[in-house]
């Protein structure tokens, strides 16, 4: 295969994985807290010897799409909903991750967790209890949280201090680099945030994607066909 075989291909390889990016966005379209993901192709420079160099694509970065999404409302008293930046904090065995998914419950020992049991954290880092027995549970826009009308906690909203450092584990979880406290956060009691994906612009992405990749497979089965021809001439 020549150079420019070379270089198609890792431009479909990188079409190929913002393929599979798109279809789990997609996927998620009903995912509480769900944040979308998009691409972002480099290039690098392959020197060869005693010729010029290769440029080629590199598809491999991605990039977490921190904007709004809709509120639902829902009545529950442990639903959660962040307005404006900022993450919840969990822990989970892995360590403390970040999340916009604000579905928790209390678990026997009074402490909120995810539905995997993952402990929602305070703004000092650690599990928000609500003491068994008390009254009605109440959360201030600030994230204070009171329970017969005493505050017990205060949630510890988050921003990540490079946005780029967002990293996607698991479901609706994500890592960062450092971290630093949202100054003025906006919590919503008995709402959760929805998907941030939008369909139309998802498909759009998809269609796009596609025909890239289409035009250069349509390169590389050309070049075989060319490369074919001259074997076949040469061998007569």
């Amino acid at each position: 295969m020549d150079a420019s075989g070379y270089v198609t291909l890792t431009r479909q390889s990188g079409l190929m994985s913002q393929m599979e990016m798109i279809a789990h966005n997609m996927a998620n379209l009903s995912t509480t807290g769900f944040r979308r993901e998009g691409m972002v192709f480099s290039e690098y420079v392959q020197g060869v010897e005693d010729g010029p160099s290769i440029s080629m694509a590199y598809g491999n970065t991605r990039v977490v799409d921190l904007g709004q999404a809709g509120l639902t409302e829902t009545g529950g008293t442990f639903d959660f909903a962040l307005q404006g930046e900022g993450f919840f904090q969990v822990q989970t065995p892995q360590g403390v991750m970040l999340t916009r998914a604000g579905a928790f419950m209390p678990a026997a020992t009074g402490e909120l967790v995810t539905p995997e049991g993952f402990a929602l954290l305070d703004d000092g880092g650690s599990p928000v209890v609500v003491p068994a027995g008390l009254g009605p549970v109440s959360l201030a826009e600030d994230g204070t949280l009171s329970a017969d009308g005493k505050p017990v906690a205060r949630l510890g909203v988050v921003a990540p201090v490079d946005p780029n450092s967002l990293a996607h584990q698991m479901g609706t979880l994500f890592t960062a680099g450092p971290t630093q406290p949202v100054d003025h956060p906006v919590v919503r009691q008995g709402y959760l945030e929805d998907s941030n994906v939008d369909p139309i612009s998802e498909i759009a992405r998809m269609i796009n994607v596609q025909r890239a990749y289409e035009m250069g497979q349509s390169f590389l089965d050309r070049e075989d066909d060319r490369v074919k021809s001259v074997i076949q001439t040469l061998g007569r």
